[in-house]
């Protein structure tokens, strides 16, 4: 499928490590969670941060740089050709930042990983326009990483996207629509980390109210193929956001199509519920959310 670019915004796609560590944890989505991690309990890992894409506004001249943290394990070298994640912060399309995937991406290099949390544009709360600025960034970003994998030491094909909420949405999209290569690089990920994904939104789903009757343009959901890359999803069973039902027909119809799709139900948890906490080792059901995702990759062979 394609989507128009704005013709308010001229992008410019660049890449390259910023100067120094990046030393500031982002606070988490609505939640309330935070991302500070306890530094004193994690292997040793590195973080920096480089600019992927910088807007450039026609009537204002103002120019807004869009960011990716990445978290590498601390024996990293460029030569490597390790399995990746690529993570979108949660929010509604209208807030959030990076930091919320922090200590996710901080144990995952501990198991040899590199992780990436990208800044993308966010709607305005004042209008009901669709999502199209936040897939464009997320494309974009996924893309830029994959392309640049050599200069990351990661495997091109073993990339995943991760994400929460609507994260999880932007993550899934990625997964799950029609691809979009540009200069031959693909947008689509190798496997989805999925947490609380507001992954369907057609009629009665999360985001009807920005997608409307273009539901399906928008919706994960309602685009399931055969090529699609594998999956685990996490709920809570009182999430107001996103039914039970919405997760059992997804990961159904993933298996109906050929994919491999897991569905974790966390009794009783509402939406946000696999946040870290502040306390070490990020409390029990982020840490059994952390065993599963372990297992999930170890399952598809990317870490031991």
């Amino acid at each position: 499928m394609t989507h128009r670019r704005s013709l308010a915004c001229v992008l410019a796609l660049t890449i390259g490590t910023a100067a120094g560590l990046a030393t500031n944890a982002f606070a988490q989505e609505t939640s309330g969670a935070t991302a500070a991690a306890d530094n004193t309990a994690m292997p040793d890992h590195v973080v920096e941060q480089f600019v992927y894409k910088t807007i450039v506004d026609e009537k204002s001249g103002k120019q807004t740089e869009l960011f990716i943290d990445w978290t590498r394990p601390a024996d990293w070298k460029p030569s490597d050709s390790r399995p990746a994640a690529v993570f979108f912060h949660g929010g509604g399309w209208v807030g959030g930042k990076p930091g919320q995937f922090e200590k996710h991406s901080e144990e995952l290099a501990a198991r040899g990983m590199v992780c990436f949390r990208v800044k993308y544009r966010l709607l305005d709360k004042k209008n009901k326009l669709p999502p199209d600025t936040c897939v464009e960034d997320a494309s974009d970003a996924f893309r830029t990483v994959r392309g640049r994998a050599k200069e990351f030491g990661i495997d091109p094909n073993r990339i995943a996207a991760g994400g929460g909420s609507a994260g999880g949405h932007l993550a899934a999209f990625l997964g799950m629509m029609d691809d979009e290569t540009i200069d031959g690089v693909s947008r689509k990920p190798n496997a989805l980390l999925l947490l609380n994904p507001v992954y369907n939104n057609g009629p009665g789903g999360w985001g009807t109210a920005r997608v409307g009757d273009q539901f399906q343009k928008y919706s994960p959901a309602h685009n399931i193929t055969a090529d699609d890359p594998p999956s685990i999803v996490f709920l809570g069973t009182k999430d107001r956001l996103i039914p039970v039902s919405t997760g059992e027909e997804f990961r159904d119809e993933c298996v109906q199509a050929g994919v491999t799709s897991e569905l974790h139900l966390y009794e009783g948890q509402p939406h946000g519920f696999f946040n870290a906490k502040k306390e070490a080792g990020g409390g029990k059901i982020y840490r059994d959310t952390m065993k599963k995702t372990f297992a999930f990759l170890e399952s598809l062979g990317w870490i031991e």
